[in-house]
């Protein structure tokens, strides 16, 4: 399983939480993929206040040691593309080195506890929702991501392929392609191209053939890992709902199984 409780607060567990997630786990036979990290929201993890960014560091560390008790091997963590939105546009220009410098921060505590941190390809969610399609224009982190991972190695940073985000707006699977060299968490959904549904696979736009080869081809070797919501869909109950999904991830699943073989 992918844990992605409190994936956007400044909730820092404690040590009796982490046991008890740990038994949990252990009860009902479920066994960590990977942790999705906390942004921050006062303690945000490249702000451009320095007692903020630091504080947000000790946010991060605190996800890792979550994942590395509980047998994981990456922390998700967003990482938002330059802005257009011109009331934010100052935050462009700290951006990569405030970046550059948490991970700095991080490097040693991560490898010393085996968990590599996962950049999550993201979106200017603001420019989406008001119709901006250019590419020029429409905000993806594809760019920055490249530069991130091209300045650490791949046994530290890897990267978070989120299928629902490479398709809002536009499909920006092509754009993403190259990091799937150092692919190592994944968040599998469908969307409608317009908004982050989380829907199951297949209900959607998500070109699964496109995205299956790529994975299939990365190094990626743990179990598949979906991001489904019961929020956006007709049912309410969360057994209908996980029976109506679980074929969806079956046929990908079998997707990527077949194209492995065959390479």
């Amino acid at each position: 399983m992918h844990w992605c409780h409190q994936w956007r607060s400044d909730y820092l567990y404690a040590d009796s939480e982490i046991e008890q997630i740990g038994r949990w786990l252990q009860l009902y036979g479920l066994r960590l993929n990977d942790v999705h990290g906390s942004e921050g929201i006062e303690k945000f993890w490249y702000a451009p206040q320095e007692y903020a960014r630091l504080a947000g560091v000790e946010l991060v560390k605190n996800r890792v040691e979550l994942a590395a008790r509980l047998g994981g091997d990456a922390v998700v963590m967003h990482v938002y593309p330059p802005t257009v939105q011109p009331e934010l546009v100052a935050y462009n220009a700290y951006l990569y080195d405030q970046i550059r410098r948490s991970l700095d921060d991080l490097e040693t505590y991560c490898r010393e506890r085996g968990v590599r941190i996962a950049l999550e390809n993201l979106i200017d969610f603001a420019a989406v929702e008001a119709g901006v399609t250019d590419t020029a224009h429409a905000g993806d982190n594809a760019g920055l991501l490249a530069q991130l991972l091209a300045a650490y190695d791949p046994g530290f940073l890897g990267f978070c392929y989120d299928s629902g985000h490479a398709r809002l707006g536009y499909d920006r699977l092509a754009a993403y392609a190259p990091l799937f060299e150092r692919l190592c968490v994944l968040h599998l959904h469908d969307n409608d191209g317009v908004a982050d549904l989380h829907l199951p696979v297949g209900d959607g736009v998500v070109d699964w053939a496109h995205a299956a080869a790529l994975v299939a081809a990365s190094p990626y070797a743990k179990p598949l890992s979906f991001e489904l919501s019961i929020r956006n869909t007709r049912f309410s109950e969360a057994a209908p709902f996980l029976a109506y999904s679980m074929p969806g991830c079956q046929r990908f699943a079998d997707q990527v199984e077949t194209l492995r073989a065959a390479q």
